[in-house]
């Protein structure tokens, strides 16, 4: 019998909230260290390129707006945030795939296998195509654009996964090594039609070293993200499994 999707949403929801927080502290603790770096740098550049002018003092007026701090605290806030948004969306997508299958049954392997699937397609995907960049580095004017070009390439990643997985479930009287290369082909394929996209438009000023680890952690904050989602989503089914099994059979005397 199919779990209730309120149940669910209140599993995503968890799961996300847990998610949303064990990926904040993961960026607060790792990942702000390279972006206070990066910030110091970007200060030092401007300071030479713009001494004693306008772009000095507006930089300064920004600091004084917005402490590291008061970022440090709305970085954890926003990612808390961002995991209860995902933790809904995964909960509705969880349901809409296994609908004809019970929701209850194998609620671990299910959650981790959906969660690697949502990882690929959500974030590794698009961040190879797109790597993340330290804040600051860009132009004002090409914002819309490099939005654009991240959700053209989530969006390709998404159909790319749901792809790869109704040729899997076609194929199911095939051999498991047929299966998996014909999922590694459509994988290949949608990496393919990613780097068709156009490239990121601005350059990045950042040293090569700084720039590198800022896109490891911040690729490794995402996986972080999806593998506490993941788990937290399948102990809870499991725990909910649990408790809606059929009692067993008395012993006989």
């Amino acid at each position: 019998m199919s779990t209730p999707v309120l149940p669910l949403l209140g599993r995503g929801l968890a799961a996300g909230g847990a998610a949303g927080l064990a990926a904040g502290l993961f960026s607060l603790l790792l990942a702000e260290p390279v972006m206070d770096r990066a910030i110091r740098l970007e200060e030092a550049r401007s300071a030479e390129e713009h001494a004693h002018g306008a772009a000095a003092t507006a930089v300064q007026h920004h600091e004084e707006l917005f402490s590291r701090s008061t970022q440090h605290f709305g970085l954890v806030v926003t990612a808390v945030v961002a995991g209860l948004a995902l933790g809904v969306l995964f909960a509705l997508a969880y349901a809409l795939v296994h609908r004809r299958t019970g929701l209850a049954e194998q609620p671990w392997p299910r959650a981790l296998a959906f969660g690697a699937a949502a990882f690929v397609a959500v974030s590794l995907l698009p961040g190879l195509r797109y790597p993340a960049n330290p804040p600051g580095v860009g132009d004002a004017g090409t914002v819309a654009d490099r939005q654009a070009l991240w959700l053209a390439a989530v969006v390709i990643g998404v159909l790319g996964m749901l792809l790869a997985w109704q040729v899997y479930v076609r194929l199911a009287d095939r051999s498991v090594p047929v299966r998996q290369v014909a999922v590694a082909l459509i994988g290949v394929a949608t990496l393919a039609v990613l780097f068709a996209l156009p490239g990121n438009p601005d350059e990045v000023p950042v040293a090569a070293t700084l720039l590198w680890d800022f896109r490891v952690l911040s690729l490794a904050s995402h996986a972080v993200l999806w593998a506490v989602f993941a788990g937290v989503f399948g102990a809870l089914g499991l725990r909910a499994a649990g408790r809606t099994a059929p009692a067993a059979a008395p012993v006989a005397a």
